[in-house]
């Protein structure tokens, strides 16, 4: 399926905003993929794809996760709405053709990060954060950090903004994004070190 294909399929799936956003994340994941120096067809495809599991309700993205015999630990049970982005990492193969796994693996952490983070996960991630659709106190800062900061130094105040926010509503943080976050910090350390 190409490019012009899938956006249709996912026209038609997602409601109109929803969509929106996912041509945002779309585009600005390959002004930050040029930007970067990485393939920004993989970034467009998997910045447009990221929420394509976003059809389903909470209730839904359960079911699908365990039909797919996804593992998933106690904060996203609590929050089942973390699981578009796991059950979406499988839609994209099933309904999209994707079988690149650097994009499937980007869609996995677009929400909370994680280990390792590739350059792809971390373009993805933020561009989630920094769409033009976007509408929150922080986002031009982080708008202009996309425009000047390494990769690392953007992504790390993504993962500080998404701690906050979280923390400020008293919800729960999810220990991926508190290793993703642990990671960048230690690998500074050892630079400094």
């Amino acid at each position: 399926m190409d490019y012009k294909q899938m956006r249709e399929q996912l026209k038609s799936r997602l409601k109109p905003s929803r969509f929106l956003h996912s041509e945002g994340v779309a585009e600005t994941a390959a002004f930050l993929g040029e930007r970067f120096h990485l393939d920004i067809e993989q970034c467009r495809v998997a910045g447009l794809l990221h929420d394509c599991a976003r059809q389903y309700s909470d209730k839904q993205l359960q079911a699908e996760a365990d039909r797919r015999g996804i593992s998933y630990g106690e904060v996203d049970k609590a929050k089942p709405l973390l699981l578009h982005a796991y059950v979406g990492a499988s839609l994209v193969m099933e309904d999209y053709g994707v079988t690149d796994q650097a994009i499937c693996q980007a869609i996995f952490r677009h929400t909370v990060g994680g280990a390792g983070m590739t350059e792809l996960d971390k373009v993805i991630y933020f561009a989630d954060m920094i769409e033009p659709n976007r509408d929150y106190p922080q986002v031009e800062e982080l708008r202009r950090l996309s425009r000047l900061a390494s990769l690392d130094e953007m992504f790390f105040a993504g993962l500080v903004q998404s701690l906050n926010f979280v923390i400020k509503k008293g919800s729960l943080v999810h220990p991926d994004t508190v290793t993703a976050y642990n990671e960048i910090l230690l690998k500074r350390a050892e630079l400094n070190g």
